[in-house]
């Protein structure tokens, strides 16, 4: 189930959300939709999912266009909101079983809802008000409600936020196992979380897409940019004697006798590095390249 954008714009007023965006998720990738807070991805999320409409442009899901399909394809699509909208005075299976009926033939909502608890591990949680819940396990009940209509397409905004770093853990671990069977698109400010499981990053700034690509094109393009050692002397050197280094392009001191060493482009300076040590009677304490991460290709493309 494919969900693919064209030439998007939102405006609130005079304000622009949205700027011609396009993009395409398709059937079963996991999709990382980041950017910086006021970027627009809550905005294209509502869009998709036909909680308001674009001002311009069309979306389509699996080919049908949301605006002409809006009730077809609600169906097909499960959505937990940034900011989790759960009835706080009810019990969580009390909470799942009106949700499930919204969706789902009486005679299917119990076993749906037995099948929602097991899945996102709320089986001891059952019993209690949400409002008694952590916030770790209102995220499992809102992925749970997100669920259980068997929806072909998730569409997840921060699910994890707030979250302690075991509940990250958790509910990320669940998110990649449901993605072996569905379509997500997954919006977050965490990027470890979104190399660890997404197919696809979309970077968003200021209502423009700035990044579109797999995750794997994105490390091999990031890695093959970046030339840059880590280097500690045992004695002090002087950034002049650095930069006199065949391919040394830049030296940047970190602390004390480490340096930040960048190199010509497809250029291994670590050996010269070594030699610039041995013939300046100087010891290398420790060496190892740099690699560019997804966090700084996201600050990169968004500052």
């Amino acid at each position: 189930m494919s969900i693919k954008a064209e030439n998007i714009t939102k405006l609130y007023g005079k304000q622009k959300a949205l700027n011609n965006i396009s993009f395409e998720i398709r059937t079963g990738e996991i999709a990382g939709f980041i950017g910086p807070n006021g970027a627009g991805k809550s905005t294209m999320m509502k869009i998709i999912t036909g909680f308001i409409p674009q001002t311009s442009g069309d979306v389509f899901i699996n080919g049908k266009n949301i605006l002409d399909n809006n009730i077809e394809i609600r169906k097909l699509i499960g959505y937990l909101p940034e900011h989790n909208p759960l009835y706080l005075d009810m019990y969580v299976k009390e909470y799942l079983k009106y949700t499930g009926g919204l969706y789902l033939p009486a005679k299917q909502v119990k076993t749906e809802v037995d099948k929602m608890i097991s899945l996102t591990g709320l089986e001891r949680e059952q019993n209690k008000k949400i409002a008694a819940l952590s916030k770790g396990y209102r995220q499992r009940v809102g992925l749970a409600q997100a669920l259980i209509h068997n929806p072909e397409i998730l569409i997840l905004d921060e699910p994890t936020s707030g979250l302690d770093p075991n509940q990250i853990i958790e509910i990320r671990n669940l998110i990649s196992e449901i993605g072996k069977e569905k379509t997500i698109m997954l919006s977050t400010h965490i990027m470890q979380e979104v190399e660890a499981i997404c197919d696809k990053i979309i970077i968003i700034n200021k209502g423009d897409i700035v990044t579109d690509d797999t995750s794997e094109n994105i490390k091999k393009e990031t890695s093959a940019n970046e030339n840059v050692v880590i280097i500690e002397f045992g004695n002090g050197v002087k950034k002049e004697q650095l930069l006199k280094i065949a391919s040394v392009v830049e030296a940047k001191n970190i602390e004390d006798n480490k340096w930040a060493i960048a190199g010509e482009k497809n250029i291994d300076i670590r050996q010269l590095l070594f030699k610039f040590a041995v013939d300046t009677n100087n010891t290398v304490l420790s060496m190892q390249k740099q690699k560019k991460s997804l966090e700084d290709l996201f600050i990169e493309v968004t500052k």
